[in-house]
């Protein structure tokens, strides 16, 4: 049935007037990370644009300290909640959420009435949201950000069971579930039958992403991601490390942070290749955008990506972009036109890559540019907005 609240949302949109969105995230920029949450953030001033305004509420467990808001994002209202830490606290944290959070959102609606609720991954946001859709009568929709979609990729026995239960009763409730690339769609339609499924790809912000037209050196890698096993770094340094003899001047940049950082400097030393690599820490979304237009080619040999937003972030700056087939970022990628595929765990085919790319100017110009206008056509945050108010809209008529 259809709420009364959902149907003047409904007569909101017929009449050309603005429908206004609840966006419940617990990643958001802060003050020394603006790269947290970006692709959460980065695309709301385009969508009011299109008529539908905002209202941010960014969460999170007490446990983790209080956040400092990042003034250059979008506005957002910071809330803490409580919540048990550990494997035990993600089923039950969306309860805390919602009780700790509906007061506010009561007053919010009550003075500006919210006609929708966007809840960024199941658990906690999209359970409170399923909670607040049942208290306020009005719709939510879901979006999921990555390869575990059930939150179960950490964890065994009873806990495995109950944040899969959990995450599959917000699906069946939510009116849409968004995913960020088809990959990530099998993965919820799979584990959850009945689910409403549709994609919305993330984006590139085409003006902090642009091009350079100043001449970059030739032999600089880069990647940019967490320094975790799965992101592939060990077997970037094993490909660096079997070609530079023939690339005196072969360098690699390596941005972020994480545990596996020790190890990827003790094997950079061990492989004798230190002097040519460099561990920048995290930095910050200027600092990403001008290495990737100063570097010669960008590297992430992840074997478990959703998508990957430094994907399309490169190839917005125009470079040749070396990814892993099975990922999601190959629903963007045709390999050898606007950038380069390569199996996972794959080093004879990355080592064949990185070579065949750092030696031929020409191929990796053709490939810059064809990357570059791929995310013109159909990458950028207004593209991204445009869909997200369509599935507003198709979600409240």
């Amino acid at each position: 049935m259809i709420s009364s609240q959902t149907m003047s949302a409904a007569a909101c949109t017929e009449s050309g007037k603005g429908v206004h969105v609840l966006t419940l995230t617990p990643f958001y920029p802060v003050q020394d990370d603006d790269a947290q949450g970006c692709f959460i953030a980065e695309p709301l001033s385009w969508i009011e644009q299109l008529g539908i305004t905002n209202t941010v509420l960014a969460v999170q467990p007490f446990y983790r300290g209080f956040a400092r808001a990042n003034n250059s994002a979008f506005p957002a209202h910071w809330s803490h909640f409580f919540a048990l830490p550990g494997n035990l606290g993600l089923p039950s944290a969306g309860a805390f959420l919602y009780a700790s959070i509906l007061p506010k959102v009561r007053r919010l609606h009550q003075t500006k009435p919210v006609h929708m609720i966007h809840a960024h991954g199941a658990m906690p946001c999209g359970h409170a949201a399923a909670l607040l859709s049942r208290e306020l009568g009005i719709p939510f929709v879901i979006t999921v950000h990555g390869l575990d979609a059930f939150s179960i990729d950490q964890v065994n026995g009873y806990t495995r069971q109950w944040r899969r239960r959990m995450s599959e009763w917000v699906y069946r409730r939510a009116w849409r579930v968004v995913c960020i690339s088809e990959k990530v769609c099998d993965q919820v339609t799979q584990g959850a039958s009945q689910v409403r499924a549709t994609v919305v790809y993330n984006s590139a912000d085409t003006k902090m992403f642009s091009p350079t037209s100043d001449t970059v050196s030739p032999g600089t890698l880069l990647s940019v991601g967490n320094l975790i096993p799965i992101k592939g770094h060990e077997l970037l340094l094993r490909a660096v490390a079997a070609i530079c003899s023939d690339f005196p001047d072969l360098s690699c940049e390596l941005i972020g942070d994480g545990p596996e950082r020790s190890h990827l400097t003790a094997l950079a030393a061990k492989l004798n290749i230190a002097r040519r690599v460099r561990f920048l820490g995290r930095q910050s979304r200027k600092q990403v955008a001008d290495a990737m237009r100063r570097c010669t080619v960008f590297a992430l040999p992840s074997r478990y990506e959703g998508l990957g937003c430094v994907y399309l972030e490169a190839m917005c700056a125009g470079k040749p972009v070396i990814a892993c087939r099975g990922q999601g970022i190959e629903e963007v990628i045709e390999h050898g036109i606007n950038g380069w595929l390569v199996g996972t765990n794959g080093l004879e085919e990355l080592k064949d890559a990185l070579s065949r790319l750092l030696q031929n100017v020409q191929l990796r110009r053709q490939i810059g540019e064809a990357a570059h206008r791929t995310i013109m056509q159909g990458f950028t945050l207004a593209h991204q907005a445009s869909r997200l108010a369509q599935l507003y809209r198709e979600c409240l008529v």
